[in-house]
């Protein structure tokens, strides 16, 4: 045998080698069967679309807030014990301060590198919780939310829920003034809720407000139970997605039974690592170059003090902003108080909002009757009431939000900080509906614009004239793909109601359920536009032409 390479490979007749390597690789491959689970997955084929990339952000910069949270949670000390600050900033030495606040305080002053992992941790958390708002918004007005992915869904409202919560842990931990002030609101809302608040807040707090046991309990909900939820959810999350292939954008070539991209090895790994060092890479530099929560300008928390102007993070201002809307409501009955002035606006209007979110896969096959596995995605413009209701949805988070900073706004623009609230009362109520029906009518627009496209051509802006004097613009015939992502959309009916009486004559009985599926129905896929049939397209192109 020739011990000459042939050309472009290796000889395949050589021997494979028997080093410790190669037995140890076999001997486990024997035990877990990676090779097998391996030959099969890393080939596997996931689909090119910029928008994939946010729930790519997510991950990366969740990753980010758990190597930055280790070096945090090795300096810090979560003790609410008072003691007298003796550190490098000069201003608060001599000062009494928890213990939470000084060690915070040496973090960002004297441990080397403390300030900016504090600030990449912050900036991180920040990303984080936008990147799953942005990623629940895709996978929503996309419809990727359908079967079999309604549970994957709720794993990442979960996630979004936890991030939210986690991050209120977070920044109460410093026992600032600020975030003492976010704790002082929390208080108020867990006493809001009706017989039981009382109890509920002596168990968090450890007593009266503020006690000295809240800081060393949200120290282990923050860095031990909230974040093993997260990660455990995480992986679930991209095991199904994994497990259920991805979806795609409707385009040639790509059906409900098969995925077109590229493959996991080599294409989209290296991808996806390039990608994470870039969300990495522009989180240290915002920790670097941007600050965020210097909390030794707030100084330490008294209960007896408060910020003047202070915000919270921007995912809890929708909160903060439902409060400050809410009139002063409050009942006394048979001797107990119903603030409705918190409980409503801290907790059942959040309630709704979020509970609406989570559940809207189930709500909208519902109303829709569809039972079947989806794998393509749809454009928002083509499910109108589905876009309009995200979009109100939005808007009703932003109002609530814009207006947690009605006193910022006042006083930087000189306004009445009462016509600022009553602004935002009405614009709570008005504001959803104006952009839910402006989104139907802008979409039903865009459906009709793709319509017209596909039978008459794109404009090019050329002006002919014709022998007889009339001007017309020429149209240039689209090309295959785009015609296809054009019209390769369904186009559901509504559901109907069985006939009133069947075969022989007898009545039906129609249940409520069953009414008020049907009108539903009717609302979501109200006034549909039709797309062209190729019918339309033949007798167009082949009787006229495109000008």
């Amino acid at each position: 045998m020739s011990s000459e390479q042939p050309k472009g490979g290796a000889n395949k007749n050589a021997p494979i080698p028997n080093n410790a390597a190669v037995r140890a690789a076999d001997a486990l491959d024997s035990r877990l069967g990676i090779y097998g689970a391996a030959k099969k997955n890393l080939r596997k084929v996931f689909p090119d679309h910029w928008s994939f990339m946010l729930g790519e952000v997510a991950l990366y910069s969740f990753i980010v807030l758990l190597l930055t949270g280790v070096f945090l949670t090795l300096f810090f000390k979560p003790s609410m014990q008072e003691v007298v600050y003796d550190g490098s900033y000069v201003p608060l030495q001599g000062i009494h301060m928890s213990q939470a606040y000084a060690s915070t305080l040496d973090i960002s002053f004297d441990i080397r590198g403390g300030l900016a992992m504090r600030q990449i941790h912050h900036w991180a958390a920040l990303i984080f919780v936008s990147s799953l708002f942005v990623h629940m918004f895709r996978i929503f007005f996309t419809g990727a939310f359908r079967k079999p992915r309604e549970i994957n869904w709720l794993f990442g409202f979960l996630l979004l829920v936890l991030a939210m919560v986690n991050g209120f842990t977070g920044y109460s931990l410093p026992d600032d003034l600020l975030s003492g002030t976010g704790l002082r609101i929390a208080e108020g809302v867990v006493l809001a809720i009706p017989l039981v608040g009382t109890y509920v807040q002596f168990f968090l707090f450890g007593g009266e407000f503020p006690g000295e046991d809240i800081v060393p309990r949200l120290f282990t909900i923050h860095v031990l139970l909230i974040p093993a939820i997260m990660v455990g959810l995480v992986t679930v999350h991209l095991i199904l997605v994994f497990y259920q292939k991805h979806t795609q954008f409707p385009g040639p070539g790509k059906t409900e039974k098969n995925v077109v991209g590229l493959p996991l090895l080599p294409v989209y790994a290296a991808k996806a690592g390039g990608f994470f060092f870039i969300v990495f890479g522009i989180t240290a530099a915002l920790g670097g170059l941007v600050q965020i929560n210097p909390i030794w300008s707030y100084g330490p928390y008294n209960p007896g003090q408060i910020t003047a102007g202070s915000q919270p993070d921007w995912y809890i201002g929708f909160l903060e902003g439902s409060l400050r809307l809410m009139p002063n409501w409050e009942w006394n009955i048979w001797g107990h108080t119903f603030s409705f002035n918190v409980l409503i606006p801290s907790l059942i209007l959040p309630g709704v909002l979020f509970t609406f979110m989570a559940m809207y896969p189930w709500i909208e096959g519902w109303i829709t009757g569809d039972k079947r596995e989806h794998h393509l995605l749809d454009r928002p413009r083509n499910m109108p009431v589905r876009t309009g209701l995200g979009v109100a949805w939005i808007t009703c988070y932003g109002v609530l939000w814009v207006c947690g900073g009605n006193d910022i706004i006042a006083t930087h623009f000189h306004m009445s900080i009462n016509a600022i609230t009553w602004i935002g009362r009405v614009a709570f109520f008005v504001a959803p509906v104006l952009a839910y029906l402006a989104t139907v009518r802008i979409c039903k627009g865009l459906q009709r614009r793709d319509r017209d496209k596909v039978l008459h051509g794109r404009e090019t802006g050329v002006i002919k004239k014709l022998p007889h004097g009339e001007f017309i613009e020429i149209h240039e015939p689209l090309d295959p793909a785009t015609r296809h992502t054009l019209t390769a959309h369904e186009q559901p009916k509504p559901y109907e109601l069985e006939a009133a009486e069947d075969a022989n004559g007898v009545a039906r009985k129609v249940k409520r359920s069953d009414k008020l599926r049907s009108r539903m129905s009717h609302w979501y896929f109200a006034e549909p536009i039709e797309k062209p049939t190729a019918e339309e397209y033949k007798e167009l192109t082949s009787g006229h032409g495109h000008h």
